[in-house]
């Protein structure tokens, strides 16, 4: 896979004589990959399969080169041209270029939780790394993975995207925790889990 760089004045991370290398901020564009289109107008799949040296961390932090980056406004930047393509990859795209990008699990986080309302008809939305607040529902639905090796639960919420292969946001642990407080004090029978906005998502394995 050849690696596409943003122009070397543009880069962080590098270190120079005598002097400390600084957190990475990140390419300050997509320059370097070009767009093909079809002739009705719709993006096609020649464009070439090049990537950046960008990695999302589980926990949620953006690393250029090995180098966390450390501007806030500017990971939320990438992050609105963050997309996942059917085969699972993660790029970074724009009308006109697009990059390649490693992602360790999700790539986002929630990190805090919010109720409204009970019962069925209560929103449950929560609020990512990025400082995006989503509310699980039929269009965000929330999942739990079970790890096969240690049968520990992973919970999800879809960000954005078509579901099943769009961006989510991993719930942290306290959130999750916070989460199944909800599913435990609910009453009846049944399996473990809560409603949001009329759906009903379950939190324990089939």
């Amino acid at each position: 896979m050849t690696e596409s760089k943003p122009d070397a004045g543009s880069q962080a991370g590098q270190q120079t004589a005598g002097t400390a290398a600084p957190a990475a901020e990140g390419p300050a564009d997509l320059t370097g990959l070009r767009a093909a289109t079809t002739s009705d107008g719709g993006a096609s799949d020649t464009r070439p399969d090049e990537g950046y040296d960008i990695r999302i961390a589980r926990d949620g932090t953006w690393f250029y080169h090995g180098s966390p980056i450390g501007r806030l406004p500017l990971v939320k930047l990438f992050a609105t041209v963050l997309r996942r393509d059917e085969a699972g990859d993660y790029w970074l795209i724009t009308p006109a270029e697009r990059g390649r990008i490693r992602v360790d699990d999700a790539p986002f986080v929630a990190v805090e939780m919010r109720r409204e309302g009970e019962g069925p008809n209560q929103a449950l939305s929560f609020r990512t790394n990025l400082d995006h607040w989503v509310t699980a529902g039929a269009e965000h639905p929330i999942r739990v993975a079970i790890d096969p090796e240690t049968g520990e639960p992973g919970p999800y919420i879809h960000v954005r995207g078509d579901i099943g292969r769009g961006l989510e946001a991993r719930l942290n642990r306290p959130v999750f925790y916070e989460l199944a407080d909800l599913a435990l004090a609910g009453e009846g029978e049944g399996p473990a889990g809560v409603w949001s906005q009329g759906v009903f998502f379950r939190l324990e394995a089939a």
